[in-house]
């Protein structure tokens, strides 16, 4: 349990960090600065979830989703409790501080402040952060392992 804790604490830090740097000190005065042909660095505000869904509820939604992200934290933590798999605890830690990251942001702003912004052309992915990096990979490790298990389990039948 305690691994999964310190990766939550240092994916808190690490994103807290990356987006008061990048937003006080690197855009300055700009609004996103250019990185070749496919990057941007960005000054984006997102009142809702994941690609600017439910983006229009103001401070309540900020409220509510806050809300829902601190529960399912909860719900991942008491997994953490029980879960023996080391990758595991680090997939949920990662997704856990993630979380608090945006929940931090938007209790503090209203928003959650992203600034990455990966495009082709006009086409642009949502703008991300730190945080939501770590969920995606967190979740992703989650799967991964999930499947290797099942995987393992009917090779032994």
């Amino acid at each position: 349990m305690l691994t999964g804790l310190v990766v939550a604490i240092a994916v808190i830090v690490a994103d807290q960090l990356s987006k008061y740097y990048i937003l006080y000190h690197f855009l300055g005065l700009n609004s996103y600065i250019r990185f070749g042909d496919y990057f941007n660095v960005v000054r984006a505000w997102n009142t809702g979830v994941s690609f600017s869904m439910f983006n229009n509820y103001g401070n309540i939604g900020a409220y509510i989703l806050s809300a829902i992200a601190i529960t399912v934290v909860v719900a991942l933590f008491i997994w953490l409790k029980s879960e023996k798999d080391k990758v595991v605890q680090i997939a949920l830690g990662m997704i856990m501080g993630g979380a608090i990251g945006n929940v931090i942001d938007r209790l503090r702003s209203g928003a959650v402040f992203d600034f990455l912004d990966i495009h082709i052309g006009d086409s642009h992915w949502p703008a991300f952060n730190i945080a939501d990096s770590f969920i995606c990979i967190g979740a992703g490790l989650i799967i991964l392992m999930s499947v290797i298990a099942k995987f393992k389990n009917k090779k032994v039948k």
